[in-house]
C-alpha cells in the first residue's frame, strides 16, 4: 500500500518570523502516529530557519523550484547544489504558476527534473490543465502530454524518486475543488499511463498527490479514493489547524 504523502506549499507567503512560528506549530502538533509522510516547501530565505526549526522531527523540507545550470551567470536562479547545501530533500518542478504566470515551457520543466535527478534529490512534478481545456474535453491529452514529456526516458530507478502531482488549475487558490470523482479519474489515468511507460509495478508504487483547493473537510473524502496518494496544499498549508486537519485526513 502506497503511504500517503502531503506537502504544504507555502508560495509566496510568511515573512521568516513567521515561518519558523508555523513550521513549531507543525512540529509540536503532528501526531507521532500520523499516516503520512509530511514536508513543507517554505520560501527560499525562510528555508535555513526552518530547517532548523524542523530539527529532529519527521516533517521533510522542499524547495519551490530549481534551475538545471549547476552555476554561472543565471541572476535570482538556485542550483540543485545549493538545495543539497541547504540540507533540501526535494523541489517542485512544473507548478501551475511556473507554467502559466511564469510561462515555463514543458522542456524546461524536463530539464529541472532531470538536474534534481542527477543530483540525487527527490522530485514533484506538476501537471493539470486549465479551466478551458477541461471544458474542450482536452484533460487526458493535457496530462500525457505533461507526463510524457516530464518523466519518459526516465530508468525505473529514478522513477522511484518522482511524485506526481496532479493539480487541476482551475481549481487553485479559487474555492473550487474537483469532485472525488474527477480527481480519481485524472489519478488512474495517470497511473495507467504511467504503466504503460514503464510497467504496472512501476505505476503501482508511484504516488500521484492532489492539489487544488485541499482543505480539512474535502481531505479525508479526496485521499479515500483508490489512486489519490496525498495532497500538495496550497493556501490550507498556511495555517498549522487546517493543515494539519489534512493529514488527519490521511
Amino acid at each position: 500500500m502506497r503511504r500517503a504523502y502531503i506537502a504544504g506549499n507555502w508560495k509566496m507567503n510568511c515573512t521568516i518570523a513567521e515561518a519558523v512560528s508555523l513550521a513549531e506549530q507543525l512540529v509540536a502538533r503532528l501526531p507521532g502516529d500520523a499516516n503520512a509522510d509530511v514536508a513543507v516547501i517554505p520560501p527560499f530565505l525562510a528555508i535555513a530557519a526552518v530547517r532548523k526549526a524542523l530539527a529532529g522531527s519527521p516533517i521533510a523540507i522542499g524547495a519551490q523550484d530549481v534551475y538545471f545550470e549547476k552555476n554561472g551567470a543565471f541572476t535570482g536562479e538556485i542550483s540543485t547544489a545549493m538545495l543539497k547545501d541547504a540540507g533540501l530533500s526535494f523541489a517542485l518542478v512544473g507548478h501551475s504558476e511556473r507554467r502559466h504566470v511564469i510561462g515555463e515551457t514543458d522542456a524546461i520543466v524536463r530539464r529541472k527534473l532531470d538536474a534534481l535527478l542527477a543530483d540525487e534529490l527527490d522530485v514533484i512534478l506538476c501537471i493539470g490543465e486549465k479551466l478551458e481545456e477541461r471544458e474542450a474535453g482536452q484533460t487526458e491529452a493535457v496530462l500525457e502530454r505533461q507526463i510524457t514529456a516530464g518523466i519518459m526516458g526516465l530508468t525505473a530507478a529514478q522513477l522511484t524518486r518522482v511524485t506526481i502531482a496532479y493539480e487541476p488549475v482551475w481549481a487553485i487558490g479559487t474555492g473550487k475543488t474537483a469532485t472525488t470523482e474527477q480527481a480519481q479519474s485524472a489519478h488512474r489515468f495517470t497511473r495507467n499511463l504511467v504503466a504503460g511507460m514503464f510497467s504496472r509495478e512501476a505505476a503501482e508504487q508511484l504516488r500521484i498527490q492532489y492539489g487544488g483547493s485541499v482543505k480539512a473537510d474535502n481531505a479525508k473524502d479526496l485521499l479515500a479514493q483508490p489512486d489519490v496518494d496525498g495532497a500538495l496544499v496550497g493556501g490550507a498549508a498556511l495555517k498549522a489547524d487546517s493543515f494539519l486537519g489534512i493529514i488527519a485526513g490521511a
